[in-house]
């Protein structure tokens, strides 16, 4: 069997509602890749996600799946506080590894994370989903082609649709590490070969007031200054009541480019109530394809050795940025980077 021809035995880690989306497209979508083991400490989850699709062997402790000699490559889809020490644990364990965003909180982390899978020689790939979803993927084609000339100002954007409830199972700074950490990996790639220099985030809770004293800032803008002049805009909100919203701009000395949008298709409706069109209500809607792509990419590159798109060292990039912003917010200054 050629290398190309190389089944990948996977392994996931957390089976909550992005954990179970994943599972299905491993066991049901991607080419290539087999869902041999599901691990979640939750009592009960990993053996009810593994008896829905079929999987025989679930674990409540996640090293006791990585210490299993037949599973080749490991999914990370646990909280993000849990990703940098999952990805060392599976990388020492000579596990390809797959890890939702971030990869880490803290820059020590990135880096701890980053040589381990170094040290080890297996693929590290992160979720930044975006980069598959092929709006964006035909944009970066765009730029790096020189068609809009040289990037001068970005935006991108990040509303949730949710509404807020109870905040206690969400993190202080999530807004920035696990939100607009997709932005801030977007602007980065949309703007190939500059480095930001300098950061400038505010923050308010203003869909939920109420929870600022528990440490919930619900909505944020941030102004980036790149080291080409580029200047670049990312917000975020937690509560877009019309649906999943992700889109992206590119202005350029040759043109612009636009991406994204929140359709469910391209149908409008016309009728007496007015004009409507059906807009995405999740992540997993609006970039389903996007996620498999994304899998299939790290089945593919696990199989073969290749770099994957998204790796560790895109993620401490990322990351980089989102520690300014909450250094930022708290100093009520620009950051340096």
């Amino acid at each position: 069997m050629s290398a190309t021809k190389k089944i990948i035995r996977v392994g996931l880690i957390g089976a909550g509602r992005m954990g179970s989306f994943h599972a299905t497209s491993l066991a049901q979508r991607v080419p290539g890749a087999v869902l041999a083991a599901v691990a979640d400490p939750v009592p009960g989850a990993a053996q009810r996600l593994a008896e829905k699709l079929g999987v025989e062997r679930f674990y409540s402790e996640p090293q006791a799946m990585l210490d299993s000699p037949d599973i080749d490559a490991v999914v990370i889809v646990s909280p993000a506080r849990t990703h940098a020490e999952l990805v060392v644990a599976a990388a020492r364990a000579g596990k390809h590894v797959f890890c939702e965003k971030p990869m880490a909180v803290t820059l020590e982390e990135a880096d701890r994370a980053i040589a381990a899978a170094r040290e080890a020689g297996v693929v590290l790939q992160v979720g930044f989903n975006r980069r598959f979803a092929s709006g964006f993927a035909a944009a970066l084609a765009e730029i790096k082609a020189g068609k809009i000339g040289t990037p001068q100002l970005l935006r991108s954007l990040t509303r949730d649709p949710a509404p807020l409830r109870d905040p206690t199972p969400i993190p202080p700074w999530t807004i920035y590490l696990e939100t607009l950490i997709h932005d801030f990996d977007t602007l980065l790639h949309c703007n190939p070969g500059a480095k930001p220099v300098e950061v400038y985030a505010i923050a308010d809770a203003l869909v939920r007031p109420d929870f600022k004293d528990k440490g919930l800032l619900d909505t944020s803008v941030v102004t980036i200054r790149f080291d080409n002049g580029a200047i670049a805009i990312a917000e975020a909100n937690f509560q877009a009541v019309y649906g999943y919203d992700v889109r992206g701009e590119v202005f350029g000395s040759n043109g612009m480019l636009q991406i994204g949008n929140i359709n469910v298709n391209n149908a409008v409706r016309y009728t007496a109530e007015g004009i409507s069109i059906d807009t995405s209500r999740q992540d997993t809607d609006l970039l389903a394809d996007a996620y498999i792509a994304e899998l299939t990419e790290f089945v593919r590159c696990a199989a073969t050795g290749e770099t994957p798109r998204a790796t560790g060292e895109d993620a401490r990039n990322a990351l980089a940025i989102a520690l300014a912003c909450i250094a930022s917010v708290q100093q009520n200054l620009p950051v340096k980077l």
